[in-house]
């Protein structure tokens, strides 16, 4: 059975489900969520793909998964990729996954969405700069953490890595450079030159030109 994704190309979190599912050699295919005319919202979707109004959503028969973490640890479990090897490294993925949701996703979504998406009358230049502080923050931590190492945790791909890339390839401003972030930067193009990846618009329908 073909697994479905609930996503759209504009989203980050749906990117962490999607590049998991294309790259564990799954067979699944995406279901388009017209987020900007509100579906998330649509009592519809809340009733019965996903009451927290969100996507990612996965569905395998009865099953239905939302939270891009979640929809990874699937995908690792049918495929036995991106766990990491033996205990100490599974724990280690895991924390890594956590903490891209809290400090880095979580800030680069937000901002990504306050400059770009959001009308230019009700954005909030104090509210963007406090966000890009703590993303700063957060690049360090990345960006230190992959100095001398190939991949956040052991020596391949793992959930750490296609959580924490989430927002990173999107070609939209939020005060990303990739070349202030050198360990970042060949990271992120080491992951690219693997074989399957797809940029977020190739992978999954919904490009914002699509609605220009």
């Amino acid at each position: 059975m073909t697994l479905k994704l609930h996503c759209f190309g504009e989203s980050g979190n749906s990117y962490k489900a999607a590049l998991a599912l294309e790259l564990s050699g799954l067979d699944w295919e995406p279901v388009f969520v017209d987020f900007f005319a509100g579906v998330t919202r649509a009592a519809e979707f809340r009733s019965t793909i996903n009451e927290q109004g969100e996507a990612p959503v996965l569905v395998d028969g009865d099953l239905r998964l939302s939270q891009s973490g979640a929809i990874q640890q699937f995908v690792t479990d049918r495929s036995g990729k991106f766990g990491g090897k033996g205990e100490a490294e599974r724990y280690e993925v895991l924390r890594w996954v956590l903490w891209d949701n809290h400090k880095l996703s979580s800030q680069a979504g937000l901002t990504r969405f306050l400059i770009n998406f959001l009308p230019e009358q009700h954005r909030n230049p104090d509210v963007i700069a406090f966000n890009q502080g703590r993303l700063k923050a957060a690049y360090q931590v990345l960006d230190a953490h992959l100095a001398g190492r190939d991949w956040i945790v052991g020596d391949g791909i793992t959930n750490a890595d296609i959580s924490c890339c989430g927002y990173l390839y999107y070609p939209e401003p939020f005060g990303f450079d990739r070349a202030d972030w050198p360990n970042i930067d060949a990271w992120l193009t080491r992951l690219s030159e693997t074989p399957g990846w797809k940029h977020p618009y190739d992978l999954m329908p919904g490009n914002p030109s699509d609605r220009a």
